[in-house]
């Protein structure tokens, strides 16, 4: 806690007066992000760095294996709806990106490669809202042999399981259909710090460039 405090000073001390201007703008103007970016809890991905962003540019929803529930989902399993809903029918964002990323811990407890009991009720069943994810590794990459492998596959599916949910909401299919939203699968490496996104094209996930094509709505 000390070095959270002793950061809060040095940002108000040494910094503050970089962004004095950014935050009063933001202040007396609200927010208008351009982008929803959901991501995972890991503190490794941390979504304004790795894409050189600023306060109010992003709308950034961090959950435990960034997990996009289907709309249908209720309850205190889905506060991320409530996120994707105020990010893309009030806050109006032009694009979303789901993100995941390499040596995930949701993803290693979703394959079983970590455990999950009883003693964590509400990780279990939040990871099972991906149980489709394992479904999918099964089916396609049961060839697969190490744990790296498999971990780095259901990551990857399950940012496109992701893709998929977001079609079940109602404001989204509307954005998309008068083409004033755009989604992207995106998947952060770790140890390289790569960010690689999904082709609709190829599918496959390949190193970001500078231009590339978001995924259209029948993509998914």
């Amino acid at each position: 806690m000390q070095r959270l405090i002793e950061g809060v000073h040095k940002f108000r001390n040494d910094e503050f007066g970089n962004y004095r201007r950014l935050f009063r703008k933001l202040s007396q103007e609200g927010q208008k992000p351009h982008t929803l970016f959901i991501t995972c809890s890991d503190s490794r991905v941390l979504a304004e760095l790795i894409t050189q962003s600023n306060p109010g540019d992003l709308f950034v929803v961090k959950n435990v294996g960034n997990i996009v529930p289907a709309a249908s989902v209720t309850g205190d399993t889905n506060s991320t709806a409530a996120a994707i809903e105020l990010a893309v029918e009030n806050l109006r964002v032009s694009d979303i990106v789901i993100c995941g990323h390499s040596q995930c811990g949701a993803i290693s407890a979703l394959i079983g490669e970590t455990p999950v009991n009883d003693r964590t009720p509400h990780l279990r069943d939040w990871l099972r809202l991906a149980a489709p994810v394992l479904d999918t590794l099964k089916k396609d990459y049961a060839h697969l042999k190490t744990a790296d492998e498999r971990s780095t596959a259901a990551a990857e599916e399950n940012v496109l399981f992701g893709l998929d949910n977001l079609h079940s909401y109602h404001c989204v299919q509307e954005r998309l259909m008068d083409g004033t939203l755009r989604l992207h699968g995106w998947f952060f490496k770790i140890v390289t710090a790569e960010l690689f996104a999904y082709g609709p094209g190829t599918k496959q996930f390949s190193p970001l460039v500078r231009e590339y094509d978001a995924a259209p709505p029948s993509a998914t």
